[in-house]
Order: C-alpha cells, then structure tokens, then sequence
C-alpha cells in the first residue's frame, strides 16, 4: 500500500484489519485455505479474506444503516457491519451497543465496524469472502 501511496495511517489501519480478518479465517474455517488480496480503487482500499470453510461467523446485534454502508452496485451487499459501538462504559450510550453485550466471539468484528467505513460477508457454496473498506 505504501507503493500506491496510500498514507501511513490507512496502511497502519489496513494492516490491523488484514490481521483480524485473517484470524477470523483461521479460527471459524473448516477448511486449510485462505486468501487474503487488496483492491484498491478511487479513495479506498478494499480488504477481502476468503475461506473455503462455511463454519459460523459471530454475529453482531443491530443492522447498519444501508443509506451509509452498502450498495447492491458494489455487488457485495450481503451482510453488512452492525454500525457504531459505545466503548465508554460497561452499558455504552445508546449510540451503539455495548462492548459487556458482546461474548468474546464478536470483538475482533467490533473492531472491524469501528476502523473500517464498512465492511461486510458473503456466503457461497465454495465459501465465505468477508471485505473492509478503508
């Protein structure tokens, strides 16, 4: 990324979400492959981790508002984030949900929702593929 001349602070972020997202990979797949490729397109970068497996994702309370997190034109509509997360207090501020709320399973996922400006899931056959824009 830093030879497309993308900032630090984006690659800094980028390279934070690969690691979650792989981790997830790798903790919720049945499967022994996973492919990670960055997409870079006009003010934005776009992480995508597929794995072969089809084992549960944790799913996090609350949909994101579809005005500002996902276009079916981008073709990876899907699922999508859960929106913003109160991280001030064991019972949050009714922006978001609280971090108390959440088992263990979905945390790496919060902070997906918080440092990416979105990010979703698709499921197939073959596999799941979960991207973050940054």
């Amino acid at each position: 990324m830093r030879s497309w001349g993308e900032p630090d602070d984006r690659v800094e972020t980028a390279a934070l979400l690969v690691t979650e997202l792989v981790a997830n990979a790798v903790e919720h797949t049945a499967g022994r492959r996973i492919r990670c490729r960055l997409l870079r397109t006009s003010g934005r970068v776009r992480i995508c981790v597929w794995n072969r497996g089809r084992r549960h994702v944790p799913m996090l309370p609350g949909p994101r508002d579809p005005e500002l997190h996902g276009d079916p034109a981008d073709g990876l509509y899907g699922a999508v984030g859960p929106g913003p997360v109160a991280l001030d207090g064991p019972h949050g501020t009714g922006d978001g949900f609280s971090l108390a709320s959440v088992a263990e399973d979905g945390r790496g996922l919060m902070l997906v929702d918080a440092l990416s400006t979105r990010w979703g899931t698709r499921t197939s056959v073959s596999g799941r593929l979960v991207w973050a824009d940054v």
